[in-house]
């Protein structure tokens, strides 16, 4: 944290507005974005291709491959891990509805481990307990899709070992964790995970308006998430079953319009230029709400693990409610007038209509993020939040659960 917050009287003026995530853009970026603009390419040009090399040199894989957005990753990478009709895919079900929709996009089956309790990321115990139950039958898990939840790494040493042990594939869901550590080490996701898929989106630690890319180890993988993020064309002469001339060009499977645009990865690349800065200032203000926080036990903070080191995505905060016999949803509506506007992250998914129709889940399945669901709400972190908005911040939790007692 800043070494002192400044005092004030009127820390924030009640005309400002607080979400959970905000993207911050500044000049630099702007302009990095017009020189694009200006240029010849617009889209499938030369800026694509630095940013996935900046992506690799940043996070630690060898290939990288940008696309649309983190649901066209996670698409992309279930078709190209082969994922089809009676395989099994688990997931944890603390996450957005993709990383559970991707399995359904391709056919195979959706389930789920439930979290720990403390760091709120799947449950190596749990998932071996699916595991061990699927053995019986004599069925096989195809993969399992790990959510660094909030920005807090999963137990990725155990996952490895159960992959080891019961032949699973490994996908890291990395959306919210883009700096964060394990063991020390920043590159750690594409060297436990055969897929690491990434976001863009505006509340993410970087953005390119829209966007997301797939990291690996593995050139295969990355070959096919190439083809297929663009209708699955190739003019790859090694590959072509004939060659026409130099406009030529074959499909040999079908693939999506899930390209990102060079003005996109121009952002992108200016982005990550700064994602240090936005780390450290993410890691402040958490530090901040941990110590306000802490000091009252109406209130349970994120934990982290000894050997993690977190990316603040989210700061997601939990009020016991129902042992204070308090409303969520009034607690919601009395922030939202202080200009507070938190959320949710997230409905587990398996509560879902679609998932309770078509999947047979229910209520009670996966307990302890059952609970989480009916304490947590995320509260505003994101860099441009200044010393005195965290005092307003924090002030207005406490004055709003006070006046709820």
């Amino acid at each position: 944290m800043r070494k002192k917050l400044p005092a004030t009287n009127n820390p924030s003026p009640t005309t400002k507005s607080y979400s959970y995530g905000r993207q911050t853009i500044d000049e630099d970026d702007i302009q990095t974005v017009a020189e694009v603009l200006k240029s010849d390419w617009l889209t499938q040009g030369p800026i694509i291709q630095k940013f996935e090399e900046e992506l690799n040199d940043r996070f630690g894989g060898n290939y990288a491959s940008a696309v649309a957005n983190g649901t066209a990753g996670l698409h992309l990478i279930a078709i190209a891990m082969g994922w089809k009709k009676d395989d099994i895919v688990i997931t944890s079900p603390l996450t957005f509805l993709a990383s559970a929709n991707c399995a359904v996009y391709v056919g195979a089956t959706p389930d789920f481990a439930d979290i720990n309790e403390s760091t709120y990321t799947i449950d190596p115990s749990e998932l071996e307990w699916k595991l061990k139950q699927y053995a019986i039958r004599n069925k096989r898990v195809k993969a399992v899709i790990a959510v660094d939840y909030a920005g807090h790494p999963c137990d990725w040493d155990a996952l490895r070992t159960l992959q080891n042990k019961y032949g699973f594939q490994l996908v890291n869901d990395y959306c919210h964790s883009p700096g964060a550590e394990y063991y020390n080490d920043p590159h750690y996701a594409p060297k436990y995970a055969d897929a690491v898929n990434m976001s863009f989106h505006p509340v993410k630690h970087i953005t390119t308006g829209e966007g997301g890319a797939v990291l690996s180890n593995d050139k295969s993988l990355d070959d096919k998430i190439k083809l297929l993020r663009s209708h699955g064309i190739t003019k790859d002469e090694s590959i072509l079953e004939k060659n026409d001339g130099p406009w030529y060009y074959e499909m040999h499977s079908v693939g999506f319009n899930y390209r990102l645009t060079d003005f996109q990865c121009a952002l992108g690349i200016s982005q990550l230029k700064k994602i240090d800065i936005f780390l450290s200032r993410r890691r402040e203000i958490a530090n901040y709400y941990d110590k306000y926080f802490e000091k009252d036990d109406r209130f349970i903070i994120p934990a982290v693990a000894d050997n993690c080191k977190h990316a603040y995505h989210l700061y997601p905060l939990q009020i016991k409610f129902d042992e204070l016999n308090i409303s969520k949803k009034k607690f919601f509506d009395l922030m939202k007038k202080k200009n507070i506007h938190l959320q949710v992250h997230y409905v587990p998914v398996h509560l879902q209509p679609y998932y309770q129709n078509n999947f047979g889940f229910k209520s009670g399945d996966f307990p302890i993020a059952e609970i989480f669901y009916e304490r947590e709400f995320s509260i505003p972190i994101y860099p441009n939040i200044t010393d005195d908005d965290l005092i307003y911040i924090t002030g207005a939790f406490t004055e709003t659960l006070n006046r709820m007692k």
